[in-house]
Order: structure tokens, then C-alpha cells, then sequence
């Protein structure tokens, strides 16, 4: 089954600002297990290309929130979610997309390796 995890970074990943709970060793696990990852934030491009880059993690994409339609779009897979710490821009953007939704707290047991 192809599952397609996009990450929020602020708030969400251990890299963001503020500090979120997912660890960058998470998302290279989750890589590794043949998911398809990258971001969705809204950090500019670069900055997120750049924090992917200097942790070795080889993502498949890097997207504004407002972009996630064409992340779905570009990639076929099975299961699509987003994982953010926001209402009003994550769950919002993810669920428009037609993605599923998982808050930090929830995503740190990795639900999707199960």
C-alpha cells in the first residue's frame, strides 16, 4: 500500500520554530519503511529544502499549504496525510486536499508503519 506523509515543520517537527515533537529520525524511519514524505509549511521553499538537506533526508517534495492539492495530484498513493499543529492552516489545508489529519501527539506513535 503507497502512503504519502506530508510534515508541517513549525510546531510540528523537533527542527521547527517553536520545536514540535516529531523527531527527524521519525521522518527517516518513515522514509526508509518506502513512504513517500516532504513538507508543506509555510516556510518559504528554500527554507524547507534547506532543512530537509542539512538533516540527509532525500524528500520527494517541498509545498506551501495551499499547494497540497497538487501534491496529491503529482503523487499516486493509497493513504495521503498531513501531519500539522494548526486548525486554521493544517487541518483546514489537509482536509480541502482531501487528506487525512494527524496532530503531532498522534503521529509520534507512527501510526502509518502499523
Amino acid at each position: 500500500m503507497a502512503i504519502l506523509i506530508s510534515f508541517d515543520i513549525d510546531g510540528t517537527l523537533e527542527v521547527g520554530d517553536p520545536p514540535g515533537v516529531l523527531t527527524m529520525e521519525l521522518v527517516r524511519k518513515t522514509q526508509e519503511a518506502g513512504i513517500i514524505v516532504g513538507s508543506c509549511s509555510d516556510r518559504p521553499i528554500s527554507g524547507q529544502r534547506a532543512i530537509w538537506e542539512k538533516h540527509g533526508i532525500a524528500y520527494d517534495f517541498a509545498v506551501s499549504k495551499h499547494q497540497l492539492s497538487d501534491v496529491k495530484a503529482k503523487f499516486e498513493a493509497d493513504v495521503y496525510y498531513h501531519i500539522g499543529d494548526r486548525e486554521d492552516l493544517d487541518k483546514q489545508y489537509a482536509l480541502a486536499a482531501g487528506f487525512e489529519f494527524f496532530w503531532p501527539d498522534e503521529a509520534v506513535s507512527e501510526p502509518w508503519l502499523k
